[in-house]
């Protein structure tokens, strides 16, 4: 699959995405995240999916840490970001998360950066994760996890 056959599926994902399924979590650009230029460096949307990815869990009822403390970790495996317009000092900009794929022993979260503002795209891309233990064996993801990300309805 081309890379921009990928960023297609991920189009259509993200129009078919239920909103009240999206979680927002908006912040300020500060000076120390952007480059020369004057613009938002690059990584530091990687850190910004990683805030929305944290205030996910935590708007869904759980945290990072409660999964840490059941001897599960969530490492990334993949990571995508498509750049289209860009952010500076002092902008607030939302970052939208929610659940692309949810499987047994991985998900995958989806992530749009916009302008609060205006809403303009900024930068849309996703993370996948493999749920593994301590030790880095890949693991079935926690029964209740699965059901705070939508995906287990006690089956």
């Amino acid at each position: 699959m081309t890379a921009s056959a990928s960023h297609l599926n991920f189009d259509i994902e993200v129009e078919a995405m239920a909103k009240d399924q999206v979680v927002e979590t908006t912040v300020r650009v500060r000076y120390a995240e952007t480059d020369a230029m004057g613009v938002v460096y690059h990584t530091n949307y990687l850190i910004w999916f990683e805030v929305g990815r944290g205030e996910y869990l935590r708007q869904k009822g759980s945290d990072y840490a409660d999964l840490e403390a059941q001897g599960f970790c969530l490492p990334v495996s993949e990571v995508d970001a498509r750049f289209i317009a860009p952010a500076r000092y002092g902008d607030l900009v939302t970052i939208r998360t929610w659940v692309g794929d949810l499987r047994s022993r991985s998900m995958t979260l989806a992530y749009e950066v916009v302008m609060q503002e205006t809403g303009q795209v900024l930068v849309t891309g996703h993370t996948r994760h493999i749920c593994t233990d301590r030790e880095g064996r890949v693991r079935v993801m926690p029964r209740e996890m699965r059901r705070l990300l939508g995906g287990d309805t006690g089956r």
